[in-house]
């Protein structure tokens, strides 16, 4: 599977793939669910169990739900600090 994409809640494949067959076979594009874009146009997808979102439209969702809510959480604080690197030292 393409680096790119991360699967979530998929199920376990009864059969394991030999190097071979999975070279050979031709690996279709996973589109987000969202915006319609192809795991090849955007920088990581998420796959889901019949859903699919893109990082962009995942940044989006999250800048929405920060700002409708005005307010963060203290858990969400401290996420965003985290992954920004703005926690004081």
């Amino acid at each position: 599977m393409d680096k790119k994409v991360v699967s979530i809640g998929s199920k376990k494949k009864d059969k394991k793939e030999t190097i071979k067959e999975v070279e050979t076979k031709k690996i279709e594009p996973v589109y987000c669910s969202f915006c319609g874009r192809p795991n090849t146009q955007v920088p990581k997808m998420v796959k889901g169990p019949g859903v699919n979102i893109c990082s962009e439209c995942t940044l989006i969702a999250v800048q929405y739900l920060i700002l409708q809510d005005g307010a963060l959480s203290q858990e969400a604080q401290k996420i965003i600090d985290m992954l920004w690197g703005t926690q004081e030292k």
